[in-house]
């Protein structure tokens, strides 16, 4: 009976010590991570064919652009490679949306290899894209170079 009332006496001893330490924070006052670097580098990637897919990441990428706490320090590329050259040709009508991003300063890039397996003529691609030799080697470069990769 004693060691009972004596781990019981000890448990909200504990439970009321925690209680008293642990910092006490308002409700609805969090206001995420501050941007405290002087710049931020992100890459997002594109490797499905999917509109609904395709208008998301683009949707991503206008939101990170507009956040207030990145606003002029964030530097963002758009890799597409795989299914994901479907943003780039000209047939799906994505260059409205593109050309503003990129006029935002997104730096919108293809991979040749992608190109070259699926023997997809350049031409049938916007004029204004950038073309890396992979896309996987881009992911890889970035990641050291250390961007924050992005898969929306």
């Amino acid at each position: 009976m004693n060691k009972r009332r004596l781990l019981i006496t000890l448990m909200v001893f504990c439970l009321a010590v925690t209680g008293y330490s642990q910092k006490k924070v308002k409700p609805n006052s969090f206001q995420g991570a501050e941007a405290n670097l002087k710049a931020y580098k992100a890459l997002y990637v594109l490797n499905q064919p999917d509109d609904k897919k395709i208008r998301a990441v683009l949707r991503n990428i206008n939101n990170a652009l507009e956040d207030p706490r990145l606003k002029g320090k964030l530097q963002i590329e758009l890799i597409a490679f795989g299914d994901g050259v479907e943003i780039y040709k000209k047939t799906n009508h994505y260059d409205t949306l593109l050309t503003a991003l990129q006029k935002k300063g997104v730096l919108l890039a293809q991979c040749e290899n992608t190109i070259r397996e699926r023997h997809i003529d350049k031409e049938d691609l916007w004029p204004f894209i950038s073309y890396v030799p992979s896309g996987n080697g881009e992911i890889i470069i970035r990641q050291y170079q250390g961007w924050a990769i992005v898969h929306p």
